[in-house]
């Protein structure tokens, strides 16, 4: 009888830079009844070699070497290798804790969970933030019903996830994840853990929560920084995200609560992608969400990390603001147009109308405005989002998206 108790997915897609640190990260693992699944998805570069070598000094290691199919193909094609009782995904440009494995096992075991999740690290540009569930402790199948499952996507706070979407924090029983990974189409190509996690959860009868941080995600520059290739694919590709959920989540919850859940997490999207301004192309408008901030207000935009970035980008075609300044408290060397990320210290009240904060996250939205009120900046220049559950479904109604989230790439 194998002693293999979890089977570790790492899938690989031109990360050789970063392989070797994930890879021995979780070869020094203080858990030993494990096995590691290299899926090589077609990568261009060193990483089928890298992975080769590895395995041939380590017999825990399995190596896959696949046709480029995308990261869904890849968890899929580590899936069907698999040993173990349990499944770990790791993301092969991420590194975990010498106690990762033995944390998560112990929490399963314990709880007799389906799923545990913990904390994680996240690593941006050498600094290093901690990560927290607000909702430890374990959960039976009727507080998952009443108290995870409709906060799951969205708990209320624009736009807060009640469940993080990551697979990578999560320990998966293998006979339930084969149950829901299969099902998700390999077209779903944004949004993929949140379509595994928030599926798996409709089947979670048992749920361990926990504080821990054991696991560290890389927030790469080069991952960020992604033109938008055209606004109708992207919409068409949340779409069906969206409608997968819908679909697989209408079981265990009620429909207006999942078409608000859904809603919200296609509207923040949307935005985080758009950097910000949304056509509108039935009205011939732009859709702008930051509440107060006029076409052509002098504007400050405070982060630099996926959606300032998207800010400066859009901005930068349409001409909408004019932005004055770049800040962030962890400021970094990036220039988007001729503006650079300066310290937070670098602004002055009577040189801007507005400052935007560019997160959907509103513990984050809270904690940086704190911040900026501390350092002098008048409040009623930081705007809000606009989170009017009627003006989004208008939104969303004119620019293609139908009752199931569908979006009609002919509207």
């Amino acid at each position: 009888m194998s002693s293999i108790k979890i089977s570790v997915i790492v899938p690989i897609y031109r990360i050789e830079k970063y392989l070797a640190q994930c890879i021995e990260s979780l070869l020094e693992q203080s858990f030993k009844d494990f096995e590691l699944i290299l899926v090589d998805d077609g990568s261009p570069d060193n990483c089928p070699q890298i992975c080769d070598d590895y395995a041939k000094n380590d017999n825990r290691i399995k190596v896959i070497h696949k046709p480029n199919g995308g990261l869904l193909s890849a968890r899929k094609a580590g899936l069907e290798a698999a040993s173990g009782t349990h499944i770990a995904y790791v993301d092969g440009d991420d590194w975990v804790d010498h106690f990762y494995l033995d944390t998560l096992y112990k929490l399963a075991i314990a709880n007799d969970a389906d799923l545990a999740v913990t904390g994680h690290f996240r690593e941006f540009d050498g600094k290093i933030e901690t990560v927290k569930p607000k909702n430890p402790g374990f959960y039976d199948e009727t507080k998952i019903k009443s108290e995870i499952l409709p906060k799951a996507i969205y708990n209320g706070e624009f736009c807060e996830h009640g469940m993080s979407t990551y697979v990578w924090n999560k320990l998966f029983k293998k006979e339930l994840l084969e149950k829901v990974l299969y099902d998700v189409p390999n077209d779903v190509v944004m949004g993929e853990d949140a379509a595994i996690v928030y599926s798996y959860l409709a089947f979670t009868k048992r749920l361990a929560i926990s504080k821990i941080p054991l696991y560290y995600y890389r927030q790469r520059h080069d991952s960020i920084v992604k033109s938008v290739e055209n606004p109708k694919t992207e919409y068409y590709r949340l779409g069906l995200l969206m409608n997968f959920l819908k679909t697989k989540l209408s079981n265990v919850l009620d429909e207006e609560n999942l078409d608000t859940q859904i809603t919200f997490y296609l509207y923040s999207q949307i935005l985080v992608r758009s950097g910000g301004l949304i056509y509108n192309e039935k009205n011939d408008t732009w859709f702008n969400p930051f509440l107060k901030a006029e076409k052509d207000s002098k504007v400050v935009v405070y982060s630099s990390g996926s959606f300032g970035q998207h800010i400066l980008s859009t901005n930068l075609k349409t001409d909408y603001f004019k932005i004055v300044k770049w800040i962030d408290v962890d400021y970094h060397d990036l220039k988007i147009g001729k503006n650079t990320v300066n310290p937070i210290s670098s602004i002055y009240n009577d040189e801007f109308d507005y400052l935007i904060i560019a997160t959907i996250n509103p513990s984050t939205h809270k904690s940086l405005k704190e911040e900026l009120e501390l350092m002098g900046i008048n409040q009623s220049k930081i705007v809000k989002t606009n989170t009017d559950e009627a003006k989004i479904n208008s939104l969303l109604t004119d620019i293609g998206f139908d009752e199931n989230f569908i979006f009609n790439q002919n509207n």
